[in-house]
């Protein structure tokens, strides 16, 4: 491939820098996603249920599940990146529902009952909301 006349850029050279552009967009198109997806809701627009388990979580518990508490890995990256750990789940009842069903808060900080960020899901970590007071 010949570029400006006579100098000459190598077919590895050319598509390596090729494989960083392309990276590059990637990890910035990530970063944007994340935050168009951390849409901001106040805590009086959420459901009672979810108010409730807000609260449940301040005062450190009782929860309604097991699994409430647990460690939730923000596999699909969609929240702010952070260590392992920092972030814990919980789960939102849906009146009259059998199961755990797909609403939970999720918060993330040092301390359990003193969280940084709270973010809520409607469809099982699909997309977030920060809660805001």
């Amino acid at each position: 491939m010949v570029l400006l006349g006579r100098l000459q850029l190598s077919r590895p050279l050319f598509l390596w820098s090729m494989g960083i552009g392309v990276a590059l967009l990637l990890a910035f198109t990530s970063v944007q996603a994340r935050e168009a997806n951390a849409v901001a809701v106040s805590l009086a627009q959420l459901s009672p249920e979810a108010r409730i388990v807000h609260g449940q979580i301040k005062a450190g518990g009782p929860f309604a599940y097991p699994k409430d508490g647990i460690v939730f890995a923000n596999r699909e990256r969609l929240l702010p990146i952070e260590p392992r750990g920092f972030y814990r789940e919980y789960t939102v009842a849906r009146p009259g529902g059998r199961d755990r069903g797909a609403r939970r808060i999720v918060c993330g900080g040092q301390v359990a009952t003193a969280p940084k960020a709270c973010y809520y899901t409607v469809d099982h970590y699909a997309t977030f909301r920060r809660i805001t007071p």
